[in-house]
């Protein structure tokens, strides 16, 4: 219905920029309010005025929970966007699961579940979704390193056969989003043509072609080298619990080495096997109907 509350939903997805964007939101605020947008974005990464706390299930939920998840999607709207026929951006990379499960080899396992609770809890109609996709090989060895930041990890090589054999890719995520939450429009994006964080917000949210947006110049979000991972490892692995400053800091003290330590990478044979497999993806999600690949 067109009376009912416009969502223009970012979903990420991970490893593609996210932070970036979202600090593009923050910078940007008052211009887009003045252009009709209300926002919602976590401030997960050090966004100053990140306050989104988005509550989906996850696979111990199962799919029985959805009411009970949607009300707490409808609270988070209602207090980021209270007018109910106000426009949201709303931006969270984490609408359709954790990069956790990889490493189980499971692709998203909740991601049914978790749209399910969001599209009940939206109360509205979703008319644009911007979706950006990176190749899997780089998004397992960027998920993966991510994690190892504050966690303990396994060696990524004794990872490697679940990141090589998971159930499923980005089409039956995309086909989820589709069927799901019934955007109007949804536009799919390889990482490679992704552009500026300005240009993401602009094909995401119609009418600011004359609204003056400055691209963030606030690095969030700074990867670790194979120097600070190889450090913060040693240390979970002897028992070490380190709070959020104290692993900033060691990433910060190693970040100006470089060297290549082989800390994660897959054989070049699976390279090949993972970029075929997602140039197949691209080709299956490009032939899908009311899906946009840009």
């Amino acid at each position: 219905m067109a009376d009912e509350k416009p969502f223009f939903l970012h979903a990420g997805a991970h490893r593609t920029g996210t932070s970036s964007f979202q600090m593009c939101l923050h910078d940007n605020r008052d211009a887009l309010h003045g252009a009709g947008y209300d926002l919602a974005y976590p401030g997960r990464d050090g966004i100053p005025t990140g306050t989104l706390g988005l509550r989906l299930p996850g696979p111990r939920h199962g799919m029985n929970q959805t009411e009970r998840f949607a009300a707490r999607v409808a609270d988070a709207v209602t207090a980021h966007s209270p007018d109910v026929h106000r426009p949201l951006i709303l931006s969270e990379e984490n609408i359709p699961g954790r990069m956790m499960h990889f490493t189980q080899g499971r692709f998203y396992p909740a991601c049914e579940a978790r749209l399910m609770a969001l599209k009940a809890g939206l109360q509205g109609r979703v008319a644009r979704m911007l979706f950006v996709l990176r190749p899997y090989d780089q998004l397992y060895v960027s998920g993966y390193r991510k994690r190892a930041e504050d966690n303990r990890v396994a060696a990524f090589d004794a990872l490697r056969p679940s990141y090589m054999d998971m159930d499923r890719g980005w089409p039956e995520i995309v086909a989820a989003l589709r069927d799901i939450l019934q955007p109007e429009r949804l536009l799919v994006v390889p990482y490679a043509r992704r552009g500026s964080s300005v240009e993401a917000l602009r094909m995401l949210a119609p009418g600011l072609e004359g609204v003056p947006l400055q691209e963030p110049q606030q690095v969030v979000n700074l990867s670790a080298t194979d120097a600070g991972l190889m450090a913060l490892q040693a240390r979970y692995h002897a028992g070490e619990v380190l709070e959020r400053a104290q692993w900033k800091a060691v990433i910060a003290d190693h970040a100006q080495d470089r060297t290549d330590h082989g800390f994660a990478a897959f054989s070049d044979a699976e390279v090949a096997e993972l970029t075929r497999r997602y140039a197949d993806d691209l080709a299956r999600i490009d032939a899908m109907r009311g899906v946009t690949l840009a």
